[in-house]
């Protein structure tokens, strides 16, 4: 595997070893931003050399790729927490659709993939089944009563939530002129996704 440094604690497993270059990552950006962090920054935050670094990660936005990654979890539970004071299906739509388009792009981690020019991974990646998971995952745990309004399987779940995920991304990178408010966004979903939505 390499264990060439490593601050004298060389890691038992290549997984253990990727996430603690991505750890490394994270502290780098955290402190200096995207800009100033180089490939060279996060060998010597994870006390490896660059060569241990790309026998993991082939570039910097690999990297990038994997700290984005490991940020969404704890955006889905953020998500979470904020529709659940949200008590209708048409509610729980709308606000999904306006938290994403206000809060990703100043995501520490996520908002990455965007900076770096990264937009078709981010794409990607937001629309793959995972994050269709997670986002069926995140309206499943809000109190909210989807049979009332016919979303009925899990298969609906995440349908509704590829339409959210699929909206909310349009609205990212492809934003109206001039922007729309977050009542401007609210108004046009709630005008058409709520209707479906109203069982």
């Amino acid at each position: 595997m390499g264990h060439h440094g490593w601050q004298g604690n060389p890691p038992g497993t290549e997984d253990e070893a990727r996430r603690r270059i991505v750890e490394a990552a994270t502290a780098c950006l955290d402190r200096a931003g995207l800009a100033k962090t180089s490939l060279s920054d996060v060998a010597a935050e994870a006390g490896v050399t660059r060569q241990t670094v790309y026998r993991y990660f082939p570039s910097l936005n690999d990297i990038l790729r994997a700290v984005a990654l490991a940020g969404v979890e704890e955006f889905a539970g953020r998500m979470e927490r904020h529709l659940a004071s949200f008590g209708s299906a048409t509610e729980v739509a709308v606000e999904s659709v306006v938290f994403a388009v206000r809060t990703l792009p100043g995501e520490p981690h996520l908002g990455l993939l965007l900076q770096a020019g990264e937009a078709d991974f981010f794409t990607v990646g937001v629309i793959s089944p995972l994050a269709f998971s997670y986002g069926a995952r995140i309206l499943r745990n809000v109190p909210v009563d989807w049979a009332a309004v016919g979303v009925t399987t899990d298969d609906d779940l995440q349908g509704l939530a590829e339409l959210l995920m699929r909206l909310f991304l349009s609205f990212l990178q492809y934003p109206s002129t001039p922007a729309l408010t977050d009542d401007g966004i609210r108004a046009l979903v709630r005008r058409w996704i709520g209707p479906a939505l109203r069982g």
